[in-house]
C-alpha cells in the first residue's frame, strides 16, 4: 500500500531545503483521509522547527485534483456505525474533524512561507487546506468549491470565515449554491493568490531551488519577510502579464448581490429559484444544486455566516466543529453520502424536507457547543496547544 502522503526536501543552491507534501491518493482525488490529515500535521510541525526548510510546497498527486475534499466513505461508515445518533458517539468523527481543522489552523498561523498548488479540484477539504497558505497558486485546470450542501453538510474547514471575506454577497451565494469557480475566479474572490499553468510547475520547483533562502539556524521574522520576498517574485515572474478572464462570478457579482441581499434566507432562496433555465448555464446549474440540496444544510451555512462575521479563526473553528458533529449524528450528512457515493442513485431524502421545517428554532442546537467558543477538543488553537481529555 502506497503512502497516503508523499514527503520529499528538495536541495537548494545555499544548502536550504524546499519541503514538500504531496497528497498521494489519486484514485479518490487526494480526499482527505484521518492518516492523510496526522500525517501532514506531524511533517509540518517537524518542518516548521528545521532552519534549513525554507518553504513548505502543498501538491496533490496525479495531475486531476488538489484534493476534492474529506473522506466521506470512512465518515459514512462512522455514521453508520453510530446507532445512538449522539454527537459525542461517534469516535471516529470526533478524530477526523479536530485533526483535520486543527491542521487547517496551524497552516493558517505556520511560522514560514506554504505554498499550495491548487491544480484541477480543489474542494470541501481541499480548501481548507489552501485556504491558510501563505502563496496560494491556481492553474487553467483549477475548480474550486465548497459543494456541501449536497451532501447535508455545510462548508466547514473555516468556511464560514472564509466565505464572510469574499466580495459583496458572493459567499453566501457559494455556499447555497456549491458553484464552481475557475482560475479568474478565484483571484477574483481571494482564494487564490497567482495564476500559473500547469507546465510551468516542475521549471517553477526547479527556480525555487535555486532562491538565496535565509535560515542558517535562526529563523527570525525578517527572515520570512525575505523568503516570503523571494518567493512572490518567483511566482510573479511566472504568472501571465495579462490579467485573467473575468469568470461567471466577478461578472455576475452585481445580479448575485441582488439576489443575496438582506436577512430572510426562504426570500434569498427563492431569489436564486429565479435563475434556473437561466442563459448562462453557471447560473442555472448553481439554482438547480440549490434546489436539490439539503433544506438544513442551506439553514446552518446562513446560520454560521451569520454568526461567524465578527468572529476569530478559532472561534469559528470550534463552533464549526460542533456543527460537524451536529450534522454527522442527525441523518442528513449520511443521507447525502449515500445518495451522491454509496448508492448513487441522486434520489436523497432530506429531513428536513423543506427550508420552512429547517426553521430558526431547529438550526439553534447546530449553534450551541457544550464547552462554549472557548473550549472543547480544539482549545488552545490560538497558542498551539491541544487540549487535554
Amino acid at each position: 500500500m502506497s503512502d497516503p502522503v508523499l514527503f520529499e526536501e528538495l536541495p537548494c543552491e545555499n544548502g536550504m531545503r524546499l519541503g514538500v507534501a504531496t497528497l498521494n491518493a489519486p484514485q479518490t482525488l487526494n480526499s482527505l483521509s484521518l492518516a492523510m490529515c496526522e500525517q501532514l500535521a506531524a511533517r509540518l510541525q517537524t518542518w516548521a522547527q528545521d532552519p534549513a526548510v525554507a518553504v513548505v510546497v502543498l501538491a496533490g498527486a496525479g495531475g486531476k485534483a488538489f484534493c476534492a475534499g474529506g473522506d466521506l466513505h470512512g465518515l459514512y461508515r462512522s455514521m453508520r456505525e453510530n446507532a445512538a445518533r449522539e454527537p459525542l458517539a461517534n469516535d471516529y468523527a470526533q478524530s477526523f474533524f479536530a485533526t483535520e481543522y486543527r491542521l487547517d489552523y496551524d497552516i493558517h498561523a505556520y511560522p514560514k512561507p506554504v505554498l499550495c498548488w491548487g491544480h484541477g479540484i480543489v474542494m470541501g477539504g481541499g480548501i481548507g487546506l489552501m485556504a491558510g497558505a501563505s502563496h496560494r497558486v491556481v492553474s487553467e485546470t483549477s475548480r474550486l468549491a465548497m459543494p456541501e450542501i449536497s451532501i447535508g453538510l455545510f462548508p466547514d474547514v473555516g468556511g464560514s470565515w472564509l466565505l464572510n471575506r469574499l466580495p459583496g454577497r458572493s459567499g453566501l451565494f457559494l455556499a447555497l449554491t456549491g458553484a464552481q469557480l475557475n482560475a479568474g475566479d478565484a483571484l477574483f474572490a481571494g482564494l487564490a493568490d497567482y495564476q500559473i499553468a500547469s507546465a510551468d510547475w516542475p521549471a517553477l520547483l526547479a527556480e525555487l531551488q535555486a532562491q538565496p533562502w535565509t535560515g542558517n539556524g535562526d529563523y527570525t521574522v525578517a527572515a520570512r519577510g525575505t523568503n516570503d520576498g523571494l518567493l512572490e517574485r518567483a511566482l510573479r515572474a511566472r504568472a501571465p502579464a495579462e490579467e485573467a478572464v473575468p469568470g461567471p462570478l466577478r461578472q455576475h457579482l452585481m445580479l448575485i448581490n441582488a439576489l443575496c441581499s438582506g436577512n430572510d434566507l426562504a426570500q434569498i432562496c427563492e431569489e436564486i429559484a429565479t435563475l434556473r433555465g437561466h442563459a448562462d448555464p453557471w447560473l442555472a446549474k448553481a439554482a438547480d444544486t440549490l434546489a436539490a440540496g439539503a433544506p438544513g444544510s442551506a439553514r446552518l451555512a446562513f446560520a454560521l455566516q451569520q454568526r461567524a462575521r465578527l468572529m476569530s479563526l478559532a472561534e469559528v473553528f470550534r463552533l464549526e466543529y460542533w456543527a460537524a458533529l451536529m450534522c454527522a449524528s442527525q441523518g442528513d450528512f449520511a443521507e447525502g453520502i449515500r445518495a451522491l457515493l454509496i448508492d448513487k442513485d441522486r434520489k436523497p431524502s432530506w429531513r428536513p424536507a423543506t427550508l420552512a421545517q429547517a426553521d430558526e428554532q431547529w438550526v439553534q442546537p447546530f449553534l450551541q457547543p457544550p464547552w462554549g467558543l472557548d473550549g472543547g477538543p480544539l482549545a488552545g488553537l490560538e497558542n498551539g496547544k491541544r487540549a487535554v481529555g
